[in-house]
This record gives structure tokens, C-alpha cells and sequence, in this order.
């Protein structure tokens, strides 16, 4: 394993991109650099932006480009970034969003775009049973049989079933996906630059796939 690599992982939200993305970012050497997490912290934090992005969530909607661009821009700017590269889980999410990045990486490109494909039904199953801690936003299965009140076992915070995490608004967000994020496999697909990799699999398996992809694309040191 070399360490360092700049990376994009798309799918679709509840295809399992979370958890691989940090087992990537452990394998690599690299933060992972979650779009989502960064807004959702803003919620919390209730920042201007905050305000502004629970509304648009809350709704099941995708934040607008330029907020997105403009926060991307800054983390990539700094120096574990620059210096180690990084996995990006969450964005781009447009192929306005794509063209910005484009921009934004000119000096330092992309080693490789994968496309972590699971079926939704699939993913409607798994977003359906979804449950996260409301402290440090570690996620969890619904099995039907869990203690009230769930306590996080990472943190010890409460357990809870998102707001926007209901039947309709994980069939809006997919809706969303794709109009807006489904072109962004054919803008990479004609640049050479996509991979598709399986995701029903075992995590393991999955893992595997993705890192040997990543293998096969890495641009030269």
C-alpha cells in the first residue's frame, strides 16, 4: 500500500459510501472530506449557513452549487489536503459541481472517480432502517428489537431516527440523484476517468474492489 491518493466516491446516499470512504481514507493516509458531515455540523452549530442548509435538507433537497464549491474550495486548500491528497464523500453531486472541481484540483488532479453502484431497492431498505447517534452521528441498523432510548455505544448519545430519513424524503433525495448526480457518471465515463464498482457484496469485498481500483489509477509520484 502507497500512501496518499486523490479520490471522488459517488453512489447513491445508503450504497454503504460512508463507512468505505473512511476505511479508505485509513488505508491511504487521507481525510476523508464529508460534505454532508461539514453541513450537518454547521446545522448544529447553528451557523448562517446552518440555518440555510437544514431548511434545504430538512426538505430532502440538495444544497446549491455555490455554497458547496466554496466550502470544497477551502478545506482542499489545506495542508493535509494539499500535501496527502483526499477522499471526497458527498461531492461533487453536479456536473457544475464536477467542472468547479476540475478547477479547483488543475495542479494537483484526481487519481480516480468510482462509482460505488447498489440497486435502490436496496438502498431504500437500508436508508429505511437507518438510525444515527444525535451527538457524534454514528449510524446504525433498526432491527426492531432495540432498547427505548437507543444509547450510542461510541458516545453515549441518544439514538434517533433522522427527520429526513422518512419513506418520502429518501424517494425525493433518490429522485434528486438521479437528475442531478447520474450525469456525473457519463461527464467521468467520457473522460476515462470513472470506475464502476459493485457494491453488493460483502463490506470486505467491496473494500478490496474499490482499493485495487484505485491501484490500477493511481497517477505516478
Amino acid at each position: 500500500m502507497i500512501p496518499g491518493a486523490r479520490l471522488i466516491l459517488l453512489g447513491r446516499q445508503g450504497a454503504g459510501k460512508g463507512t468505505q470512504c473512511v476505511r479508505l481514507s485509513r488505508h491511504f493516509v487521507v481525510p476523508h472530506i464529508s460534505t454532508g458531515d461539514m453541513l450537518r455540523a454547521a446545522v448544529r452549530e447553528g451557523t448562517e449557513l446552518g440555518i440555510m442548509a437544514k431548511q434545504v435538507m430538512d426538505q430532502g433537497n440538495l444544497v446549491g452549487d455555490e455554497i458547496m464549491v466554496g466550502i470544497v474550495r477551502e478545506r482542499l486548500s489545506q495542508a493535509d489536503a494539499v500535501g496527502r491528497g483526499y477522499i471526497l464523500d458527498g461531492f461533487p453531486r453536479t456536473v457544475p459541481q464536477a467542472v468547479a472541481l476540475d478547477d479547483i484540483t488543475s495542479q494537483l488532479p484526481l487519481d480516480a472517480v468510482l462509482d460505488l453502484d447498489v440497486p435502490r431497492e436496496m438502498v431504500l431498505e437500508r436508508l429505511s432502517a437507518r438510525r444515527v447517534c444525535r451527538d457524534c452521528g454514528t449510524n446504525y441498523v433498526a432491527s426492531g428489537t432495540e432498547k427505548s432510548p437507543w444509547i450510542c455505544e461510541v458516545c453515549g448519545g441518544d439514538v434517533m431516527h433522522r427527520d429526513d430519513d422518512t419513506p418520502a424524503a429518501i424517494d425525493h433525495r433518490l429522485d434528486l440523484y438521479e437528475q442531478q448526480t447520474s450525469p456525473l457518471i457519463e461527464y467521468y465515463r467520457e473522460q476515462g476517468r470513472l470506475v464502476v464498482i459493485d457494491g453488493v457484496a460483502t463490506p470486505d469485498e467491496v473494500f478490496r474492489r474499490l482499493t485495487s481500483a484505485v491501484d490500477s489509477m493511481r497517477r505516478p509520484s
